[in-house]
């Protein structure tokens, strides 16, 4: 029965504290549900852009992205020239083309690397003051660590939508 109950309602995770529970849980239950739907998603649609919409590449990159970039700043860190390289890749293949299989490495990766941070994150630390980007725009840890969850579960259903719509096209255009 723990396997059909989503994360949140497995019960607490261990060495994390109680105000960082819902973003571990969405964290979670978003590499779970990104694992389940990218199985043997078909390459070949990876960069199709249904209607004009982001493709199911870009949401792939741009969730791995973000987390990494809202995770630096919550750290208090500047954004890397390899971050930058990253965001601005996001939507479009590598020289050598991504695998499904590798653009979903890199997204449990970062899950991984978040929560690993979440563990380490005092709650004392949480409202301290935090700023965004080369322009500074305000927030704190956990407004950063609250957007990260928020903006992944938000993409995961971007995704999830727009891989059942590309492979319905390829199901009806192959008929």
């Amino acid at each position: 029965m723990a396997q059909k109950l989503e994360v949140w309602q497995r019960g607490p995770l261990p060495e994390i504290i109680p105000v960082l529970q819902p973003v571990a849980h969405a964290l979670l239950q978003a590499r779970e549900e990104l694992n389940e739907y990218m199985f043997e998603f078909p390459v070949e649609l990876l960069w199709l852009r249904p209607a004009g919409l982001a493709s199911t590449g870009f949401h792939l990159q741009h969730l791995s992205g973000v987390l990494d970039r809202v995770f630096t700043y919550a750290r208090s860190e500047s954004l890397s020239a390899f971050q930058f390289k990253q965001l601005e890749e996001e939507g479009s293949d590598a020289e050598d083309p991504y695998t499904v299989a590798q653009l979903v490495e890199r997204f449990n990766n970062q899950v991984d690397s978040a929560l690993k941070q979440i563990k380490e994150t005092e709650e004392s630390t949480l409202a301290d003051y935090r700023g965004i980007g080369r322009a500074g725009l305000p927030s704190t840890v956990i407004g950063l660590l609250f957007h990260a969850a928020e903006h992944t579960m938000r993409h995961i259903g971007q995704l999830m939508v727009t891989a059942a719509v590309v492979k319905k096209n390829q199901a009806i255009s192959t008929n």
